[in-house]
């Protein structure tokens, strides 16, 4: 999941670039489209996987401040990316556009065709696009502090279990 964030996000904010070849630019968009399909499924499973197993506590040895910026940046994660893939299948649906694995499974478009939804939510795609770049930034950034500076063992717990 994080590979493909990380993917999404500068894909996303090039393909809306003003004069990029219309072919570049229609492939970036169906890429994008059908992987923010996978996004949503992805993050429904991991939101179940969450709430079934969920992390252990952070360590005791964190400042309370930071252990509470550390949850709440991990709901904002979350929460984002719900909006994230939400918001885009609104605007492109209420924009009359296609997904194209949605369409060859059969789904019909859950939401109305129409110009001002689709505004709204290309406005909260692009700005939420912002936001989880910045919280990423953010969590790679703490990631690395306590990996490579403080060597607390808080980036070994982020790790997979087969990796520590």
């Amino acid at each position: 999941m994080a590979l493909i964030v990380i993917g999404m996000i500068p894909a996303g904010f090039v393909m809306i670039q003003e004069g990029l070849p219309r072919a570049v630019q229609n492939s970036m968009f169906i890429t994008h489209k059908n992987l923010g399909t996978l996004m949503l499924l992805l993050i429904i499973v991991r939101l179940l996987y969450r709430w079934r197993n969920p992390p252990p506590p952070e360590p005791e040895h964190l400042p309370h401040w930071q252990q509470k910026v550390a949850g709440l940046t991990h709901w904002a994660l979350y929460a984002l990316l719900v909006v994230m893939p939400v918001s885009g299948y609104v605007r492109v649906r209420a924009g009359g556009f296609p997904i194209e694995v949605l369409d060859a499974m059969g789904v019909p478009a859950l939401v109305p065709r129409s110009d001002a939804l689709a505004e709204v939510a290309k406005s909260v795609h692009f700005y939420a696009g912002w936001a989880i770049a910045a919280l990423v930034a953010m969590h790679i950034g703490a990631a690395l502090y306590h990996g490579v500076i403080k060597r607390d063992g808080v980036l070994e717990r982020m790790l997979p279990r087969k990796a520590r």
